[in-house]
């Protein structure tokens, strides 16, 4: 994986990763092995695995209860030819999970999900990533090892602890606060901007079905580092 100045392949993928909120999932035919495509809503846990919300009744949870082989193809999207877009496609294995913060970072991004996300058909389901192809435009190709793609989550359990707590204390007494981040940080327009998530490398925040990931100027591994961290980049913004 080759990194220039202007192609950064592990900043450039995991943007897609965190900001992408669906994608074509591909699953294998138990039948005869054929492959199957079907779109999906995607959120990220910490780490940055894609989660899915599915029903039991869908072909595609039939195929990977199977066989839980998965790819699953990520595009940036915009009004460019879709060739010329930033895509990444993931090859994964697919598990369900009971993990509450998995629930709630999925629910945080697709919050109409909440409608169904009790029902008896419907699971969470996490992807464990093997490994991703990204392609970024011409000469700007590369393939990256889970290594390189999601987020290290070692030393940061008490940022974990407390991410549930800074995301509703952001979104309850902080709204100006995203809304430069989003506007004045990432060139984003005017919104109701909202934090879903935060892990040691980034905050994510989301206006509707638009998604935004703010980088973390270095790694916070617990509250105290993450409000240093957020009072500086608010500071930028006002600056900026």
């Amino acid at each position: 994986m080759a990194s220039t100045p202007d192609f950064d392949p592990r900043a450039s993928a995991a943007t897609l990763l965190r900001t992408i909120r669906s994608g074509a999932l591909g699953t294998l035919s138990p039948a005869d092995g054929s492959p199957y495509c079907s779109l999906v809503n995607i959120a990220s846990a910490t780490d940055g695995s894609p989660l899915l919300l599915i029903s039991a009744l869908a072909l595609h949870t039939q195929h990977l209860q199977v066989d839980p082989r998965v790819s699953l193809l990520l595009e940036a999207g915009g009004e460019a030819d879709p060739l010329l877009r930033t895509r990444m496609t993931l090859s994964a294995t697919a598990a369900p999970t009971a993990d509450a913060a998995d629930r709630r970072r999925y629910l945080a991004c697709h919050p109409e999900a909440e409608a169904f996300a009790g029902f008896k058909d419907f699971g969470f389901y996490r992807l464990s990533v093997r490994g991703a192809h990204l392609v970024a435009g011409f000469g700007r190709i590369a393939d990256l090892t889970p290594e390189q793609l999601l987020t290290d989550l070692s030393g940061a359990q008490a940022l974990l602890a407390a991410e549930a707590g800074a995301v509703a204390h952001m979104n309850a007494d902080h709204a100006d606060t995203l809304q430069l981040y989003a506007t004045r940080l990432l060139n984003a327009p005017d919104g109701d901007w909202r934090c879903v998530g935060c892990d040691p490398e980034g905050l994510d925040m989301q206006h509707g079905r638009m998604a935004l990931r703010l980088p973390f100027p270095r790694r916070v591994t617990d509250p105290a580092s993450l409000r240093a961290v957020l009072r500086e980049l608010a500071d930028q913004a006002r600056a900026a």
